[in-house]
């Protein structure tokens, strides 16, 4: 068993560990009264220099759907939502129907994604801690590229890398009198390898299924864009959190996320 389908696994049980808020029919209640109520400010705001009208979206690590539901606010007339967890993607479409969007959510490793999706989108909409899961980029944003339309668009929104270096709660060697000190190295190779759930889904720490993702450099991320022809057209960096995990240093001048825009030009 690869580190995909051990991953597959934990996920699978995250969502049965679901706190309040995550029912189907609680996501599509909150969308129903804010349509883009689960896309960051940041985002939406890069969001309306980008003509969305009647284009066909993707979402790669689409978790339950809820923030590809949210696009539609933008005017987008289709959706496609691909994440490993089978029950996640139920709920999602358990999600779109309720709210009577034209939207369609596929249980699949992104690496086994089919020539069946070539050149089908738009734009596709890569959002926090999607890419950690992977070692390979290079590999990840390949299919991206294929799967984009000519000068289609990728949307990353991801945790900063320099957060790989910084510790969090609960972990052995954080200090609360030191929320900002450096633990580890920004050149990390090794998986991180938790055991300990996914907090912001179900509110708790448990003894879980083993979790194993990846820290990215900022210039891995660039070259596996430059390496599949995506073309760079717009980069932000912000001391803003978007992970619930590094509050205690948000707005300090500390970079914790980033914003990357990329148009696949051949």
């Amino acid at each position: 068993m690869n580190q995909h389908q051990t991953n597959k696994l934990a996920w699978e049980e995250a969502y049965e560990n679901r706190k309040d808020g995550w029912e189907p029919e609680e996501v599509a209640e909150r969308i129903r009264n804010q349509p883009d109520c689960y896309l960051e400010p940041e985002l939406l705001e890069a969001l309306d220099d980008i003509n969305l009208k009647s284009a066909t979206v993707a979402q790669f690590g689409c978790n339950n759907g809820r923030e590809l539901l949210c696009m539609f606010s933008r005017g987008v007339a289709k959706g496609y939502g691909f994440d490993i967890a089978e029950n996640m993607i139920q709920a999602a479409a358990k999600s779109a129907e309720l709210l009577e969007m034209d939207c369609e959510f596929v249980a699949t490793d992104i690496f086994e994604i089919g020539e069946e999706w070539t050149e089908r989108f738009d734009m596709v909409l890569i959002t926090v801690g999607a890419i950690t899961w992977f070692e390979d980029l290079r590999q990840y944003f390949e299919i991206v590229a294929r799967c984009l339309k000519q000068n289609g668009i990728v949307v990353l929104q991801d945790m900063h890398p320099i957060t790989g270096m910084i510790g969090v709660k609960g972990e052995e060697r954080y200090a609360e009198s030191e929320p900002e000190k450096i633990l580890y190295s920004y050149f990390r190779k090794e998986p991180w390898i938790e055991t300990d759930g996914i907090g912001y889904m179900t509110g708790k720490s448990y003894s879980s299924k083993a979790f194993t993702s990846f820290s990215h450099t900022f210039s891995e991320v660039i070259n596996a864009f430059a390496q599949n022809d995506l073309f760079v057209e717009r980069a932000e960096e912000y001391d803003k959190d978007i992970s619930e995990l590094f509050d205690a240093i948000e707005g300090k001048g500390i970079p914790l996320s980033y914003l990357l825009i990329g148009r696949k030009k051949y």
